[in-house]
């Protein structure tokens, strides 16, 4: 039986410098695994809160609503247990750990979600193939997490963690952000091979459309001022394309 994502009435605020401020005002969203919904919308329409919201980032004030796992409350959740959860993250300024190697990083996190640890043979070679399907130098296995990465190789390596721990979700914020022509396509070739192999659910998280001609959306949600707007199949991003984000806002 396919798991099921369900966000219902999510009400969500920040604490800033001028006061709270309301970012999030009622969003309802059901994603099922094998499924990838594309979010879409201006800066500033709360796409990244929905984002950091449900991984459960600590800047991020839940006023009202749910996020229900297979009927479970997410938002009860601490951050690990999300994790645990098979909720994943895909940050748009992937964070470095200094003195954490790549490989110690990938090890840990995958023995806390499965409860065991993986046979080291059995393991390395699952990362070392990942690791060559995303054309990243084996030696990144031994470096810190992220520490002295360009952009690019950061993109890569949140989708090597992706395809190695294997979410029941993934929620990929502006994953293509910073990437060039052929960076794109090698993430994108490895957020369709993880789904393919797993059925993670995606919730991939974007402004342009140039993504979506590598990661097919089975549907796509608008976002405006905290809510979603307009919800439709893949023809609604080619619509946005064409047409900005104009018809929404001045609405």
């Amino acid at each position: 039986m396919s798991s099921v994502l369900e966000i219902k009435d999510l009400r969500v605020s920040v604490d800033t410098e001028q006061g709270t401020k309301q970012i999030l005002k009622g969003v309802d969203l059901t994603l099922k695994q094998g499924e990838t919904h594309a979010i879409m919308g201006p800066n500033g329409s709360g796409k990244s809160t929905l984002a950091y919201a449900i991984a459960g980032h600590p800047r991020y004030n839940v006023e009202g609503g749910s996020v229900l796992l297979d009927g479970e409350e997410v938002l009860e959740m601490d951050v690990d247990e999300r994790a645990q959860a098979r909720l994943f993250l895909a940050m748009q300024y992937p964070i470095e750990i200094p003195g954490v190697t790549n490989a110690n990083f990938l090890r840990t996190a995958k023995t806390a979600i499965d409860g065991e640890a993986p046979s080291i043979r059995t393991w390395m070679k699952e990362v070392q193939g990942a690791m060559e399907n995303l054309r990243m130098d084996p030696s990144f296995a031994q470096r810190n997490v992220n520490e002295g990465f360009s952009g690019g190789e950061k993109k890569r390596n949140e989708i090597l963690q992706m395809e190695l721990l294997k979410p029941k979700f993934a929620v990929l914020d502006e994953t293509d952000s910073g990437l060039d022509v052929d960076a794109l396509k090698i993430v994108s070739e490895g957020v369709n091979r993880a789904k393919a192999n797993t059925g993670v659910g995606i919730m991939l998280i974007t402004h342009y459309t140039r993504i979506l001609q590598y990661i097919k959306p089975d549907f796509v949600h608008v976002f405006v001022n905290g809510r979603v707007a307009e919800q439709g199949g893949p023809e609604l991003a080619n619509q946005l394309e064409a047409e900005g984000y104009d018809r929404f806002v001045n609405a």
